[in-house]
């Protein structure tokens, strides 16, 4: 196990490392100045270029990017081009929304897909099964920013239970926080529980058929004692890869919803940051959701190995 995650510790540094260089070369490669931006375009060449000296982007882009990213080791992201403040304060204040709405979203997906995945293959071909997979469909295929709109008409305009929008901060108190982010969180969910159903269903159904279900229902076990035992850990490993990956698109991804319930969240602040090309910010926040993707995904791999011992000689 342990040469197995010294392995996987190996690939995440290589991964952070290329994510770097694309992220600061993809920067770099945008068209326009950001002193230029700031200033407008009636600016003198000499207030441009003093400002240009100010930000360090005078320097040449491999100092830049070694500037950047030792910075980044010792938690230096930066100054904001357009606030005049620590990067670092700002994402921190932004993490603190976008982290606790991904990870109730994540929550209520699974808590919603499970059962229905598990149900829908335990009674296949059955009228429950076709109503699983058709209100799954439609989860699928209708967008997250709909399913916020018609919450907020809902549930905030005809029914007045919520707010139509914005965050009170955590100082407000545990619920009033809570109750800002559930409308939100409940959008991002429905879309990701539907994907995660269907690939609870298929994965489950796929162990079902395996002979070693009919030895263990032929020694007398019950069909509740072979699904525990036996079928939901063999088919956990894809429905692992999917719960890994929607954290990491709910964290990263949430820019639309963010904006449609005005969260000051690290979506938000991307979308702003990149219409006032506030570079340092977009290539800060960026680097940052990378390294939670990275991260999920070691975590992922390590559960993996601890759902199937297997993978580990394997690798």
């Amino acid at each position: 196990m342990l040469r197995y995650t010294l392995k996987r510790l190996l690939s995440l540094a290589i991964s952070l490392i290329v994510a770097s260089v694309v992220i600061f070369v993809a920067i770099e490669v945008v068209p326009g100045d950001p002193a230029s931006y700031m200033l407008g375009i009636n600016a003198q060449p000499d207030t441009v270029a003093a400002l240009r000296d100010e930000l360090g982007l005078n320097a040449g882009p491999v100092v830049r990017y070694f500037h950047w990213v030792f910075g980044l080791l010792h938690g230096d992201f930066g100054t904001s081009y357009t606030y005049r403040t620590p990067v670092a304060g700002m994402i921190g204040q932004r993490l603190w929304v976008s982290l606790p709405l991904a990870l109730l979203a994540l929550t209520l997906s699974t808590l919603i897909a499970f059962p229905a995945g598990i149900l829908a293959a335990t009674r296949r071909g059955s009228a429950r099964d076709l109503g699983v997979m058709g209100v799954t469909q439609l989860g699928v295929a209708v967008p997250n920013f709909w399913f916020a709109m018609l919450m907020v008409l809902v549930f905030a305009i005809k029914l007045r239970w919520f707010s139509a929008g914005g965050f009170p901060g955590w100082e407000a108190g545990l619920w009033p926080a809570l109750k800002a982010l559930l409308l939100p969180a409940v959008s991002l969910a429905l879309p990701q529980a539907s994907i995660l159903a269907r690939v609870m269903r298929s994965a489950l159904l796929d162990v079902l058929d395996e002979d070693y279900i009919r030895t263990a229902r032929a020694k007398g076990l019950t069909r509740a004692q072979v699904l525990r035992r036996h079928a939901l850990r063999n088919a956990l490993i894809p429905v692992l890869t999917i719960i890994g990956l929607q954290f990491s698109f709910l964290l990263a991804g949430a820019i639309i919803i963010e904006n449609v319930f005005f969260l000051p969240g690290l979506g938000r602040l991307v979308f702003q940051s990149i219409s006032a090309r506030d570079l340092i910010v977009v290539e800060s926040v960026v680097m940052l959701l990378v390294f939670a993707v990275v991260v999920v995904n070691f975590a992922v791999d390590l559960a993996y190995a601890a759902v199937d011992p297997r993978l580990r000689k394997r690798r």
